[in-house]
């Protein structure tokens, strides 16, 4: 049984609470004589005409706060996300008002600092207007010295409809086209969203709904001082190669206003500590001390190579005039280095991660905003997926460039849990205008940025932007030919010359992409726009095929890193069934159109699953509707496995100059709403079928097995830097009426390849056939794992069809009965499973009740098999067996 299953549970909260305490000291430091007021909390807001007048929170949007007063239901609530359309074309004004303690009265200079507004405003102390505000990803500072009054002052934000804002930019660019103009009509959404600085998903997308919220999204707080203020503080190792030794290097960003003068420690315990003088002029300044690290010092290693340490560092700023500044922060030593070099026999260049000098093959998937409306994410919500993420033995997650930069808790998380971040800058699937206004914000944005998560070991890369190289080049936008030009000098001028030349000054220790996909280096020297960003022979690839068939490895791109690719299923009926009534559980059903926002969506999910599976026909409709659930959540797994699989074999072949593929990011973790997507956790925190496989697919120790011109092919692939393992693969043949296997083969010993795939099996099918007697194609499945030499299981079971189990000759319905029991350890229990016949993808449903099994979705061979349930909340056994569901790929047809 996994102890990690079983822990889960509780340690996930005990962690985030952890977090939480830790990040919370770091940020409310004591600040060299700064008095803080934090106008957090209770707000008045009001819309355009007066007619709806409420409380509300900040941090928080109008949309959270009208549901919370009652002014509406919930928004995610069957069609409400266009009911609730009039919510984001009208404009809001937020009111509080503050007075001032006595200690503070007189200061120098006072700041209102707003963390986070969403998204164009102005606003107004005291009647005054004292600043705007047009970017969602941007921190404002406004001075509003002598302005303040000693008692009631009032402070208002005057909130802009984005939907409003962006049509007046799109419309006032007159001198050329800015597309796209609108998204497909099938995602329901906005216009013009790439003419604001918003989370580009906010306007809709092909995954979530249309929810362009207003609000002030993060917090606000006035800061008053006499002689300075810590704006914000890096804190970077770097490797000196030369005298193979780390130095600490912590930046300081200064708001003077009087000239000062101190001294700064910075010790690490344990390792070092240094004083260094401080001499500050008034104004904005940036302060850099490099601290030697003389001690031998332990790595930070991505998950499953090795360790997480980070040290504490500690930073104290003494001024002569008596004040202090105190402040920890977490270090970790490792370097990174995205390595794009010649391969043998290849025309073409590598594309792979070194961490700390070892090659890092990167298993793991893309991330999206966890929720519309982000004052509704939690530490609870970031933490249960990212622990399921490292569960599925992912290391690795891209931060997708079309929702926000998250949290500073996610960053955190990751630096712990060893989770390595692809952090995109916020711009997808569109080209955008390159005025000067617009072009300055996002400079601040992305210096903000780069200042705010550099100092985390999690993030490896920066890269610019989602697809808008391949739209350029592919001409997404049908842009005439003669005025291409235009449009890449845009794209240069935004990402090269701004965000690109942004990024190599404020962080010399990460690579930087200025795309995904790309050809990286090649695309530079092609003029950043590549002519093919999809050559398999450079850089990363997206690739989405939905009719061909998925089952058929040889049509998958043989590319260097694959950082997207998957397959769309619809969700567990009982998370749908928040959002839905009963008359909505058909797949013809206007809810289920209305939910859908990928074209032709629905009919793909089907259409693949036909090539393989007899789709249900149960006469009730909602059985119909939560088996056809559970086959699209089947495909998805098989087809995402397969391609998975096979590019985790090709790490260390080159196949026509193509393949050496050392990454695969599946689209997507998680979930925005509870919808269809390719997404293999549900909103909610609720594992689909696809997840519980990609524990095994991603395993460090992977048996992968394929057929090619005849014959039946094992590898042996390995995550491994230096262990060799001597292996056996041992094969076994089942028909599909008997728990007998018809038949065992065990290979030869082999030493797999550290780092590599290892061709461990090869028999010519027929023979096998031959061989065992009693099977075909169609009435027999292969199961296979490696082992060592002792018989000891080093990798996870796995199995091939020889032909579509639609086809499968003697699949019976196995007639499944279960028992649950309390297992002795806090929210654990234990399910054994009966069946009169051999099943196929096994699937347990508990509906409600949170937590994962340690297996799911499996193939059933014996007549008795246990798993185990972790709960993420106190239940019982008879709450566990009352919800139960278990549905197996013969029972639904």
């Amino acid at each position: 049984m996994n102890h990690a299953v079983r822990s889960f549970a509780c340690f996930y909260l005990l962690e985030a609470l952890f977090l939480d305490s830790t990040f919370a000291s770091e940020v409310k430091s004591p600040s060299l004589g700064v008095d803080t007021i934090s106008l957090n909390g209770k707000w008045q807001l009001l819309n355009s005409n007066s007619s709806i007048y409420l409380s509300a929170e900040v941090p928080g949007c109008v949309h959270t706060a009208l549901q919370s007063q009652g002014f509406i239901s919930d928004p995610y609530y069957r069609f409400n996300d266009l009911a609730y359309r009039w919510i984001s074309l009208d404009n809001w004004t937020y009111t509080t008002s503050f007075s001032l303690h006595t200690n503070v009265r007189g200061k120098g200079k006072a700041v209102l600092v707003f963390e986070g507004v969403d998204t164009i405003s102005t606003v107004l102390l005291n009647g005054v207007a004292i600043g705007k505000t047009d970017n969602m990803f941007r921190r404002y500072d406004f001075e509003v010295t002598g302005l303040l009054k000693d008692q009631e002052n009032i402070l208002q934000v005057l909130i802009m409809s984005a939907v409003t804002y962006a049509s007046q930019k799109s419309h006032a660019h007159t001198e050329y086209r800015v597309p796209p103009d609108c998204p497909p009509p099938v995602q329901k959404g906005e216009c013009h969203v790439n003419f604001i600085r918003k989370a580009q998903s906010s306007f809709s997308w092909d995954w979530g709904p249309s929810f362009p919220t207003l609000g002030i999204w993060k917090g606000v707080r006035l800061e008053v001082f006499n002689t300075l203020r810590v704006l914000s503080l890096t804190t970077v190792p770097k490797y000196d190669s030369a005298h193979s030794s780390w130095n600490v290097e912590v930046e300081l960003f200064f708001d003077v206003f009087v000239a000062s003068k101190g001294l700064v420690l910075l010790s690490i315990p344990l390792l070092h500590s240094e004083e260094f003088q401080l001499s500050l002029t008034p104004g904005q300044s940036r302060k850099t001390f490099v601290s030697q690290v003389n001690q031998s010092v332990s790595l930070w290693w991505p998950f499953g190579h090795g360790e997480q340490p980070l040290y504490d560092l500690k930073i104290d700023i003494n001024l002569e005039v008596g004040e202090t500044f105190n402040a920890e922060r977490q270090v970790a030593f490792r370097t990174v280095e995205l390595i794009q070099e010649p391969i043998p026999s290849s025309p073409g260049l590598s594309f792979y991660f070194r961490i700390n000098g070892k090659p890092i093959f990167l298993k793991g998937s893309n991330w999206i905003p966890v929720h519309s409306f982000q004052d509704q994410v939690t530490t609870d919500m970031i933490t249960i997926l990212l622990r399921s993420a490292q569960k599925a033995n992912m290391n690795a997650l891209r931060v997708w460039g079309g929702g926000v930069y998250e949290q500073d808790i996610f960053y955190s998380l990751c630096d712990m849990y060893g989770i390595m971040i692809w952090q995109d800058f916020m711009f997808a699937c569109a080209l955008y205008p390159t005025e000067k206004d617009f072009i300055q914000t996002v400079r601040e944005e992305v210096t903000q940025q780069v200042r705010r998560l550099k100092s985390h070991p999690s993030v490896v890369i920066w890269s610019g932007n989602n697809e808008n190289e391949a739209a350029i080049a592919t001409d997404w936008f049908n842009i005439p030919v003669a005025e291409r030009p235009l449009y890449v000098k845009d794209y240069v001028n935004l990402y090269v010359e701004n965000i690109r030349d942004i990024v190599l000054q404020e962080d010399s220790t990460r690579p930087f992409l200025v795309s995904s996909p790309t050809n990286g280096v090649e695309s530079e020297k092609e003029g950043w726009v590549a002519h093919d960003p999809y050559d398999p022979h450079f850089g990363d690839t997206h690739y989405y095929s939905y009719y061909n068939n998925c089952w058929d490895w040889t049509a998958f791109p043989h590319t260097r890193f694959a950082s997207e690719y998957g397959f769309q299923s619809w969700p567990s009926l009982s998370t749908l069934s928040k959002v839905s009534v009963s008359s909505d559980w058909d797949f013809s059903s206007n809810f289920s159109s209305h939910r859908q926002h990928h074209e032709d969506g629905n009919q793909q999910m089907l259409k693949q699953a036909e090539l393989h599976y007899i789709l249900p026909n149960s006469t009730d409709p909602v059985q119909k509707y939560r088996d056809t659930i559970y086959i699209t959540q089947v495909m998805q797994a098989q087809c995402v496995k397969i391609q998975t699989e096979f590019y985790r074999c090709s790490r260390s072949n080159v196949i026509e100059g193509k393949s050496y593929t050392m990454g695969t990011l599946y689209w997507q973790l998680n979930d925005i709403w509870q919808g269809p997507s390719w997404s293999s956790v549900e909103f909610g925190g609720k594992w689909k079928m696809l997840h519980y496989w990609a524990t095994d697919f991603y395993a460090p120790i992977l048996s992968v097995g394929i057929e090619d011109k005849g014959h039946l092919l094992m590898y042996a692939v390995s995550d491994s830097h230096s262990d060799q393992h001597n292996v056996k693969a041992k094969v076994k043949l089942y028909s599909w009426s008997s728990f007998n296997a018809v038949c065992s083969l065990e290979s030869n010993v082999t030493t797999i390849k550290a780092g590599g795939s290892t061709l461990v099996f090869q028999h010519p099918i027929s023979a096998l056939l031959t061989q065992c007697g009693n099977c075909t194609r169609r009435s027999c499945i292969v199961t296979f794992h490696l082992s060592s030499p002792e018989g000891q299981m080093i990798s996870p079971h796995n199995h091939i069809f020889l032909s579509s189990p639609r086809l499968a000759e003697g699949l019976q319905k196995p007639n499944i009965t279960f028992t649950v029991k309390d297992d002795g350890i806090v929210q654990n229990f234990v399910v054994t499973l009966y069946c009169s016949f051999p099943a196929l993808y096994v699937w347990l449903d508990v509906d409600d009740v949170p937590g994962h099994f340690n297996v799911n979705g499996f193939l059933m061979l014996s007549k008795k098999s246990t798993v185990t349930f972790g709960a993420w909340r106190p239940t019982t056994a008879g709450e566990i067996t009352a919800n139960l569901h278990i549905t197996s790929l013969r029972d639904v047809y």
